[in-house]
């Protein structure tokens, strides 16, 4: 029941975020993506890549990680990458970001196929939700929009990771089509983690603090 239930508890805890901090630009928030993107990559190293090398073949595995990598890409070029916490206000449009939400929520719902054989993947999925749905919060506080789309566009978006996982977990999808999809999320999960890791060091400067939330992230990732 956990992994369809963690997903929505990371956006509950993002909502809270972003109430308690509301009009404040703390540094946590970029420690923790940090810490999400260094656990996120190294759970898809760890469990997730290892896996779906043993049963597919290793070409295929290959186009398919960029395939996933590509597809983020576009799905970027549409949420500007509200994925790894880029989410700005535009103060002269006010009109509802559709683009923003059906890019956020097809992410979404891909990222919850590998939790259906690797339950640490939820972990990974979890922490990496938290800084994102206090951003994204965030954002819509600001923006201005009615309460309604707001909590309706944050019911949605919590909904479609479990929706994803409910689907593999269910469905007589066959387990060759199943790790091909995780093959694609393999490459979504690179191509967002190594940004957040990459950007996380501001003008390349050493900056221990992140430093030791990477390290931290690999870590309790490695553990489990």
């Amino acid at each position: 029941m956990n992994k369809y239930l963690f997903p929505l508890y990371a956006i509950i805890i993002g909502v809270a975020i972003a109430f308690v901090t509301k009009n404040k630009k703390l540094k946590s928030t970029k420690l923790l993506l940090s810490f999400s993107g260094a656990f996120l990559l190294a759970l898809t190293l760890f469990d997730l890549l290892p896996e779906v090398y043993e049963q597919l073949n290793a070409k295929r595995i290959g186009l398919l990680i960029m395939c996933g990598i590509l597809l983020q890409i576009i799905l970027e070029f549409f949420s500007k990458g509200a994925e790894h916490g880029h989410v700005h206000v535009n103060d002269k449009d006010k009109r509802f970001p559709w683009l923003l939400f059906i890019s956020l929520c097809i992410h979404s719902f891909l990222e919850g196929f590998p939790i259906h054989q690797h339950n640490d993947m939820v972990f990974g999925v979890f922490v990496h939700k938290i800084p994102i749905a206090a951003l994204l919060t965030a954002f819509l506080l600001q923006s201005g929009y009615t309460k309604t789309k707001s909590l309706s566009f944050l019911f949605v978006f919590a909904a479609m990771t479990p929706l994803g996982t409910l689907i593999s977990n269910t469905t007589n999808i066959s387990s060759d089509y199943l790790l091909s999809i995780n093959a694609i999320v393999i490459g979504i999960f690179l191509h967002i983690s190594t940004t957040i890791l990459f950007e996380s060091s501001e003008g390349h400067k050493f900056n221990l603090t992140k430093l030791i939330a990477i390290c931290l992230g690999i870590l309790i990732a490695y553990i489990l």
